[in-house]
């Protein structure tokens, strides 16, 4: 029960409709502008994305970088910890694709 709980908390993380896909934008280590994460997701509002943003940070998962510019120029990065999410993110859709459908599977 205890992993249970764990996978649980884990999971917690990434509740939010952008967060899974802020992250995909963020790995490999990819360095975005605000703007640019708001590009590349399509569908998001500025004021969502901010928040999933505020959110992952104060999570571990993201940091925010300020460059000491007039105007000042934010980006977001992924912490070690966000990309050591990688490989387990890649083993879960490989998992995923194991998936034979038999006949009587629902979608």
């Amino acid at each position: 029960m205890k992993a249970a709980f764990g996978v649980i908390d884990a999971v917690k993380i990434f509740e939010g409709r952008w967060k899974l896909e802020i992250l995909f934008c963020l790995f490999g280590g990819n360095v975005r502008r605000f703007s640019d994460l708001e590009r590349a997701i399509d569908g998001v509002s500025q004021k969502m994305l901010a928040q999933q943003l505020r959110q992952l940070e104060r999570e571990g998962m993201v940091r925010r970088i300020v460059h000491a510019e007039v105007p000042p120029r934010v980006e977001y990065a992924l912490t070690d910890w966000g990309q050591a999410l990688c490989p387990a993110l890649d083993a879960l859709l490989q998992w995923k694709a194991l998936r034979k459908k038999a006949p009587d599977d629902t979608p």
